[in-house]
């Protein structure tokens, strides 16, 4: 990528200067049972008492966490816990419902993203968000991964551009499965090599942070196990916030798990405590399947 396309890219997101330290969290009043790191990251988004409702119905009551950078972080519960609402608080997802109201404070490298002068178009290109099902575009491989990087600006030539949609689905560990077919459909291909398409769109862009809505559930074991392993590569560059009903997986994938319970944010710390001796009866008694 060329140093021109490199300083667009920084134009386009905010000062990374601004990532705060893990804070004041530990020491706050409330419900949520916490257990910092031993070695804490610095912290990439911070949430502080989030609520959310569908018209007069609250769905989630005063969420407070930080996300670390360069980890994942999971959030499990059952069905209808409210953890896919939060996460789609934090790229605002939430605005395309109608009648969806979100309080509270949310910041990405220190900047409110709900601040009514933040170009929300930006913050989903700093925030990318993979979901449940793959939903590749009805075009071909390439100018799936292409689009983002062309809205935005990010490659001033056609070559600037090609070496962005390698450079993803390598990334991706997708390019030596369709180098040679990249005008076909991205439609055409495997489940599994769709939702990795997805995923090479969404960092073609050079996100900060990817959100992962449950992206495993409709994928076979392998597929799971590629999606898995990528995951674990892309922490190293990337914020990654995971949705999954899966506890094996949130083990396998996660250095830090959240558990959600009727729109509470109930226990959260390191995922070997979250599953080896959570504090919290409903943490033991959802992790040992008495409920969910």
């Amino acid at each position: 990528m060329t140093n021109d396309v490199i300083t667009e890219t920084n134009k386009m997101h905010m000062s990374t200067d601004k990532i705060v330290e893990q804070s004041d969290l530990y020491s706050q009043k409330g419900g949520t049972v916490r257990t910092p790191d031993q070695n804490p990251l610095p912290v990439r988004v911070t949430a502080r008492d989030v609520k959310v409702f569908y018209g007069q119905k609250q769905a989630l009551y005063d969420v407070s966490i930080d996300i670390p950078e360069r980890s994942v972080t999971a959030f499990i519960g059952p069905s209808g816990c409210g953890k896919s609402t939060f996460l789609r608080c934090l790229n605002r997802m939430n605005d395309t419902i109608e009648g969806c109201r979100v309080e509270g404070q949310i910041k990405l490298d220190g900047g409110d993203i709900y601040d009514p002068q933040l170009d929300v178009v930006e913050l989903r290109a700093r925030v990318g968000m993979v979901f449940q099902k793959p939903n590749p575009f009805p075009k071909s491989i390439f100018e799936n991964v292409a689009y983002g990087p062309r809205i935005h600006g990010l490659a001033k030539n056609k070559t600037d551009l090609e070496e962005i949609v390698v450079s993803s689905l390598q990334k991706a560990s997708l390019y030596e499965e369709v180098k040679d077919r990249l005008h076909e459909a991205g439609t055409g291909l495997s489940g599994g090599q769709q939702q990795r398409l997805c995923i090479a769109r969404a960092i073609a862009v050079s996100p900060e942070v990817i959100l992962m809505d449950e992206p495993c559930s409709a994928l076979d074991p392998i597929a799971t196990a590629k999606i898995e392993e990528l995951i674990d590569e892309l922490r190293q560059n990337f914020t990654i916030v995971i949705v999954t009903h899966s506890m094996q997986q949130a083990a396998r994938v996660s250095q830090r798990t959240a558990f959600f319970h009727l729109g509470v944010l109930v226990e959260e710390g390191p995922t070997d405590v979250i599953f080896t001796s959570p504090g919290e009866k409903r943490t033991q008694d959802y992790i040992t399947g008495r409920f969910g």
